[in-house]
């Protein structure tokens, strides 16, 4: 019986054949353990299920490689389990490392023969429950913010996160670390969340991105009523603990979520341990009173600021200005830090009907320059001085996060599976949404640090472009000698570089952490 239009018939085969869709997804698994992301589980994370079932190494090895193949859901497990290639991998690996005695107690854990190599979707939802912290949730206030304290399994993720950072930073040191802390809308239909500013349920995590390593350094979830300025500067301390050796100086940058008061003062007079001063650029709540400074700014000191295309300077039609502004936050005294605040203005371009002037609403702040009519007004307030950064140079600096921590809240959301929240309970979201950081991280060390050793147009491209690329490569696992074996389809253009990555995970493994430059 024909199938279709055309000239072909899907038929299936009687038994498996060893046949895998996902040949490149094995290279993660080899970096998850160059990096040590197994023995950090066990050293920082109690075991929730005891000596029966899936170990948390399982389950944890589990979503963050569904994550890179591009699942979303816990339901998508499921595909995974299919892909006879896959597991067989799997089941082979699972005991490498092991001694006899640790063989034996794997074994163990299960009162029939296992057979199976990832985590059904209900075993994996009672492990991502255990992260919930039922006695926090019971304090809380309906109407009012609220951030339950992380249980002891669900800061045994944190720590993993700082293991994975630490050794990003050992084999690819930087002296200075840019965080960039902005916090993110996870829209959701869980009848549990709660409604953001923006009029839906959704939840709200901040997160604090290390520009120069390309890594999530740290994160906070959140639910959606949580303002994103809410106890920011006891998350930026979290975030700072978590910096590895060899950091010596930081900075920070932020939009107007980050203009709090104990925030500024914190990094302008230097009370971190560690670091002392941190030169930051924040985003500047435009208020009455500073737009009355604004006022008093003489046209002939508003300067345009251009923006680079194509190597040469292009006039972006905005204009930026110093305004002697001293909020009474600031103070008056010689001893207290300087503040500098900038001005950004941009003429708005949209026509206005006659008679509805009044009625016209723009959702963001305006201001009228007398006769120059109407502008769009920003600010910025920093602690660079002017020579060390030019104004316009701040501005350009404080932007930059919109192309790094930005994006990479789009990637944690739209490319891996921190858009789809899995559950109902607050803790199980946070460990789903942790899980989701280590699969970002751990493809920035692979685009970063072992496949743009070979090609650095690897860094830059999407995991869209990886997954093409890369994890979805057809295959079929074997073994021959004793050995098991990947093969790999003829000439295919990606053979060399994955046999010149695993190259470079080797190195990576034995090698000597590098020193800071």
């Amino acid at each position: 019986m024909t199938q279709g239009i055309l000239p072909f018939k899907y038929e299936i085969e009687n038994k498996p054949s060893g046949m895998t869709s996902l040949a490149g997804l094995p290279l993660y698994y080899e970096l998850a353990t160059v990096t040590g992301i197994s023995q950090s589980v066990t050293h920082h994370l109690p075991d929730p299920q005891g000596s029966q079932g899936w170990t948390n190494n399982q389950c944890i090895s589990a979503l963050v490689m569904l994550n890179l193949a591009g699942g979303s859901t816990v339901d998508d497990l499921r595909i995974m389990e299919s892909d006879y290639g896959l597991i067989r991998f799997l089941q082979k690996i699972e005991t490498h490392g092991l001694n006899r005695d640790q063989r034996r107690a794997l074994e163990l854990r299960w009162r029939k023969e296992n057979n199976h190599a990832v985590p059904s979707p209900s075993a994996m939802f009672r492990f991502l429950n255990q992260f919930h912290f039922a006695q926090e949730e019971e304090k809380r206030v309906a109407g009012k913010a609220f951030i339950p304290a992380p249980n002891k399994y669900l800061q045994g993720l944190v720590n993993i996160n700082k293991d994975i950072v630490a050794f990003k930073q050992a084999h690819s040191p930087f002296q200075i670390a840019t965080l960039d802390m902005d916090a993110t809308l996870i829209e959701t239909s869980k009848n549990e969340a709660l409604y953001c500013y923006k009029g839906f349920e959704a939840y709200q995590p901040l997160n604090t991105y290390w520009f120069e390593q390309d890594l999530v350094l740290h994160s906070e979830f959140r639910d959606g009523n949580v303002p994103a300025g809410y106890d920011q500067l006891r998350v930026f301390k979290e975030a700072l603990n978590q910096l590895p050796v060899g950091v010596e100086q930081t900075y920070l940058r932020s939009d107007t979520a980050g203009y709090q008061i104990d925030l500024i003062k914190y990094c302008a007079k230097g009370m971190h341990e560690r670091f002392g001063v941190i030169k930051f650029g924040i985003c500047v709540d435009v208020t009455e009173s500073f737009k009355n400074a604004v006022r008093d700014v003489p046209e002939s000191e508003w300067y345009p600021i251009y923006t680079q295309v194509n190597g040469k300077s292009v006039p972006t039609g905005q204009q930026w200005a110093e305004v002697c502004y001293v909020p009474n936050w600031a103070g008056y005294s010689k001893k207290d830090p300087e503040y500098r605040f900038i001005a950004i203005r941009e003429t708005i371009k949209q026509l206005v009907l006659p008679e509805m002037e009044d009625q016209l609403t723009f959702p963001f702040p305006t201001m009228d320059f007398k006769s120059k009519g109407k502008y769009k007004l920003f600010g910025v307030v920093t602690n660079f001085s002017a020579q060390e950064k030019s104004g316009d140079q701040v501005i350009a600096w404080n932007r930059e996060r919109c192309g790094s921590s930005e994006k990479a809240h789009a990637i944690m959301k739209n490319d891996l599976a921190g858009g789809t929240m899995p559950s109902g309970k607050f803790g199980a979201n946070a460990a789903w949404w942790q899980m989701m950081i280590f699969a970002y991280n751990l493809n920035s060390i692979m685009k970063r640090d072992v496949l743009s050793a070979d090609n650095e147009t690897w860094m830059v491209r999407c995991m869209k472009a990886l997954r093409f690329y890369l994890i979805n490569l057809p295959a079929r696992v074997h073994k021959h000698a004793k050995q098991m074996v990947i093969t790999l389809g003829h000439n295919h253009p990606m053979n060399e570089t994955i046999l010149r990555a695993r190259a470079r995970m080797l190195a990576l493994a034995h090698g000597p952490p590098c020193s800071v430059a």
